[in-house]
């Protein structure tokens, strides 16, 4: 059983430094990390009397 957590955490590990690194070497590779940039207007109503 502490064979199976020990690899348990290792892969956590290995996945989350292959996380980072793809976050930082991403755009180098074509990925594009930025929100759609686009202006919405709604209107607003209020209920002031």
């Amino acid at each position: 059983m502490g064979r199976l957590l020990k690899l348990l955490l290792y892969l956590v590990l290995l996945g989350g430094l292959a996380l980072i690194a793809y976050a930082y070497i991403g755009p180098f590779l074509g990925a594009d990390f930025s929100p759609p940039q686009d202006e919405i207007r709604q209107p607003v109503i209020l209920n002031a009397e």
